[in-house]
């Protein structure tokens, strides 16, 4: 089968969303990195979500979720198959101290409403850049505080298309992983227990939190946040500026002078640019530490053919 017949057969399916073939994905990433997908989904509903989800498996064709592109790598030759996009799955609802939040929905938007309705327990997520589906498969946190301190539970799709409600328990949350990102599921909504707080006290912790990563994180350039998971007994950032790589890199993209644990696209980097970036820091954190700095950020996609 062809992308063209995977856009007519969809096209049957998906009524409110959108398709678009051969579509740049460094539209879509925080890198601006990327790539075309061969088919491109942007469902409108959980139903076309689910459609999308059980076509692709059950003719055999290979499903990447793209999330809000904020924690992931897209290689410059793109992605074969299809990619899922769910921004127009963007709900949050507040019923007293539980928050219920489409996949798509920004996690800094979660925060922004909980905290206009006086509840406090997401304050630590007002600076994290990606969506609810994505904080979910990593127990995103940041601040001293994670996901699985507030979730109840999630619902996701499963890899054949089955809908399943996890509990908090259910979900394995540790750190930076989840049984979501073990076993591939689609997150499609997540339901929050906050509590009721005080309004002075809860704006300001999100104006301090603010500051602290506007001040602390190179916000003016595109880039996938922070690069590395935190080793054992250091700190990413700290092991990578000791090494003197600090505004080093490759092509287009440099390692921040503002926060070593990021890598920036400072100027039209390519995703191999990114990539080899990557690399010579993991390279020279090894040699100079012995310490593997392991990824915190996802590469997908294929090389650009010779």
């Amino acid at each position: 089968m062809s992308k063209h017949q995977w856009f007519e057969e969809l096209q049957k399916k998906i009524k409110r969303g959108t398709l678009l073939i051969d579509e740049p994905l460094c539209k879509y990433t925080m890198t601006k990195l990327g790539g075309a997908a061969d088919l491109l989904v942007i469902p409108g509903t959980i139903d076309e979500t689910e459609a999308t989800v059980r076509y692709a498996y059950e003719n055999e064709i290979p499903l990447l979720l793209l999330g809000n592109g904020s924690n992931m790598v897209v290689r410059d030759g793109g992605v074969r198959g299809i990619v899922l996009h769910l921004s127009q799955l963007n709900a949050i609802r507040i019923e007293g101290s539980f928050v219920h939040a489409e996949a798509g929905a920004l996690i800094i938007d979660v925060s922004k409403q909980a905290a206009a309705a006086t509840l406090s327990g997401i304050e630590f997520a007002c600076g994290i850049p990606g969506s609810i589906g994505g904080a979910m498969a990593m127990n995103a946190g940041a601040y001293g505080g994670e996901i699985k301190d507030i979730i109840v539970q999630a619902t996701v799709l499963t890899k054949e298309g089955k809908r399943l409600v996890l509990s908090k328990d259910e979900l394995e949350l540790g750190y930076r992983q989840s049984i979501i990102s073990t076993n591939g599921y689609y997150v499609l909504s997540a339901d929050f227990q906050l509590t009721v707080g005080d309004q002075e006290v809860i704006d300001e912790k999100v104006s301090d939190l603010t500051f602290q990563r506007q001040s602390k994180q190179p916000l003016e350039y595109p880039s996938a946040g922070s690069v590395f998971k935190r080793p054992p007994g250091y700190f990413a950032g700290k092991l990578i500026q000791d090494c003197g790589m600090q505004g080093k890199g490759h092509g287009g993209a440099e390692v921040s002078l503002k926060h070593a644990g990021f890598i920036i696209n400072k100027n039209n980097a390519t995703a191999s640019d990114y990539i080899e970036t990557i690399e010579m820091v993991k390279a020279e954190v090894k040699k100079r530490f012995d310490v593997d700095l392991e990824l915190e950020v996802k590469i997908v996609g294929e090389e650009i053919a010779e």
